[in-house]
């Protein structure tokens, strides 16, 4: 079995002979390099951001420096390779497009605050360890292991310094010293692979921990349940596309077809089946025409959220008052989570309430989507008793949010959905 990290080859025979120790030089003096070039990096942009920021010009450079820690870490995912094979994802959320949406997210997650503490620390300390732990397990040994060469190059043949300090004037001691230096040399591979395996293990506490336990297992869990709501969206407007596109022209032809021949046929049964015919095709177009809407309304993707309630309420049973403002897009789950949500809502209140009137009201804030479905009916409604919203409820739990219903008897009823999201699109 292949170790998977550094420590793993320590344990094993055969650690010297391997490339462990060589990865294990090449991450820290990667990182001795990279963390000098970081502190030089935040400390210049953090300065002159500072500098400028009485001028506002400053500003967008300070907020770059507080995203300092997102390429660093980038880098050190990268760099953690050479003493782990074990994988080490980017658990950043997915933003929406636009740069906007993306400073939103990122500010937003606790993720990029712990990797701006990592790059605080890299910048500070751990880049100074990273090279005095190379210079102390390398330099020693490595110098008494080349006394002989720099005897003979340096030197003259003659003598040669060990560290600058002891002078070597024969070559039996010349030789003496390079083999005391290999045993050093070998507890300086053994150091440098503690150090290695240490700082990697610190990295992945910081900005990439190892897949595992309960907690990762509720985020892959809640990130599944996205992908599916993603996928069954997808899959709702192909099966709109493919009905929109197919069977209604198929059956607006024939109604059509079906009335020109009525025009020609003479008075009789023909016609009269004729007649009968046309109005059969005339009512599944019609009935076609209400699935594809239920399906996905060709309205909530050209125009959003806001024109498909508005259109909702226009085909509502019970005078509808709309009053949603939204300034743009969301994404495409919330828009249909919510859309369904406000159609079911308004399909119960005119099936079961018995209500004069309904009011719709909502709009975004705060990075929330927050809507109201209110009626002034009879009340004692319960989404347990197969009102159609427990699914709808689950629908919205998958996204994060949140659907309460409240209805006493004599109501008024009042459903509220909130979903936390940020915008896709906004308008001008």
């Amino acid at each position: 079995m292949h170790p998977r990290n550094v420590w793993q080859a320590m344990s094993a025979p055969g650690y010297l002979r391997s490339a462990w120790p060589l990865r294990a030089v090449a991450h820290l003096v990667t990182g001795a390099v990279a963390g000098a070039v970081t502190l030089v990096a935040i400390a210049t942009a953090a300065a002159v951001g500072g500098v400028l920021a009485v001028v506002v010009v400053g500003l967008p450079l300070l907020v770059l420096t507080a995203l300092a820690g997102i390429p660093v870490a980038h880098l050190e995912r990268y760099r953690l390779r050479l003493v782990d094979r074990d994988p080490a994802p980017d658990r950043h959320r997915q933003p929406a497009p636009g740069l906007r949406p993306w400073l939103t997210t990122r500010l937003r997650e606790p993720l990029t605050w712990r990797e701006l503490g990592h790059a605080l620390l890299f910048a500070g300390p751990l880049w100074v360890v990273d090279a005095l732990v190379v210079a102390a397990a390398l330099a020693l040994p490595l110098s008494l292991v080349a006394a002989p060469l720099l005897m003979a190059t340096v030197g003259g043949g003659e003598e040669t310094k060990v560290l600058k300090q002891w002078t070597v004037t024969t070559w039996p001691a010349a030789c003496g010293v390079a083999v005391l230096g290999l045993p050093l040399l070998a507890l300086g591979a053994y150091a440098l692979g503690l150090a290695a395996g240490a700082r990697a293990e610190l990295t992945r506490v910081l900005i990439a921990p190892r897949d595992g336990g309960p907690h990762a297992r509720v985020v892959e869990l809640a990130r599944s349940r996205v992908r599916l709501v993603d996928a069954f969206e997808a899959e709702r407007r192909r099966i709109e596309r493919d009905l929109h596109d197919g069977a209604q022209q198929r059956l607006v032809a024939l109604t059509m077809a079906l009335g020109l021949a009525r025009l020609d046929a003479p008075p009789g049964p023909l016609a009269d089946q004729l007649a009968k015919a046309h109005g059969e095709a005339g009512k599944a177009l019609e009935e076609l025409r209400e699935l594809i809407h239920g399906i996905h309304p060709k309205v909530l993707a050209d125009y959003g959220l806001e024109a498909a309630v508005a259109d909702a309420a226009d085909r509502s049973a019970v005078p509808v008052d709309v009053t949603l403002e939204l300034a743009g897009r969301l994404p495409q789950a919330v828009e249909a989570a919510a859309y369904f949500v406000v159609s079911e809502a308004l399909a119960n209140v005119g099936r079961h309430s018995g209500a004069g009137r309904a009011e719709v009201s909502g709009g975004h804030l705060g990075g929330r989507l927050f809507l109201e479905v209110r009626d002034d009916g009879r009340g004692g409604a319960d989404a347990r008793r197969g009102s159609g919203l427990t699914g709808l409820a689950d629908r919205v739990s998958v996204l994060d949010g949140r659907l309460s219903l409240s209805s006493p008897p004599g109501g008024p009823t009042l459903l509220r959905v909130e979903i936390p999201c940020e915008w896709t699109e906004r308008f001008a």
